[in-house]
């Protein structure tokens, strides 16, 4: 079966390709030709899923997923959350998201964190949504080479080590990501 992932991050189709059953063929919006802006207007995690997958399921009627991301930092009222990925260009002041972290949480005791990851797929009869969530907690300076994003200062419960310090074997079933994708794939092998 072929699925259209919408996203144009080569990071997180990597990650997905590594975790989905061979017998589907995961296409992502690079190998379409697509580069276009994807709208995420919406003030939730779900709802910019679902918008994503909309758009591209109108585009290019595919069975399609879409996810989005966020991390939600205890201290800093749920900061990043929905802005996760564009945080510090909001803010000129800071050149890249870790950096507008951890400056925030300088001083604070309270570094308790979870990133949260919700999968929206779409085809022609349905809409469902797949959520993972994983809590852990924000360290002081960034650690590990591996991973994107904030994966260099999250440590998850019951760890030692930031998701960029793990061999990606693990990353890749414990994350929020791979929880989510753990959802969805047992209802794409019981459906299809």
């Amino acid at each position: 079966m072929k699925l259209l992932f919408a996203s144009q991050n080569q990071h997180k189709i990597k990650e997905v390709s590594e975790i989905i059953p061979e017998h589907f063929e995961l296409l992502g919006l690079n190998e379409l030709n697509f580069n276009e802006e994807i709208p995420e207007t919406q003030d939730s995690i779900e709802g910019n899923a679902l918008q994503k997958a909309r758009f591209i399921h109108d585009k290019f009627n595919l069975s399609c997923f879409a996810d989005d991301t966020g991390l939600f930092i205890e201290a800093l009222n749920g900061e990043p959350g929905i802005y996760s990925a564009r945080w510090s260009k909001l803010d000129p002041k800071f050149p890249n998201n870790i950096e507008k972290a951890l400056v925030k949480l300088k001083g604070k005791e309270n570094r308790k964190a979870y990133f949260k990851t919700v999968i929206a797929f779409i085809n022609d009869k349905e809409e469902e949504l797949f959520e993972g969530i994983i809590h852990g907690r924000i360290i002081e300076s960034e650690k590990g080479k591996d991973g994107f994003g904030y994966d260099p200062i999250f440590i998850p419960e019951g760890y030692v080590q930031t998701f960029s310090e793990m061999p990606k074997e693990e990353k890749n079933r414990i994350s929020h990501r791979a929880l989510a994708m753990a959802k969805f794939i047992k209802y794409l092998k019981e459906k299809y």
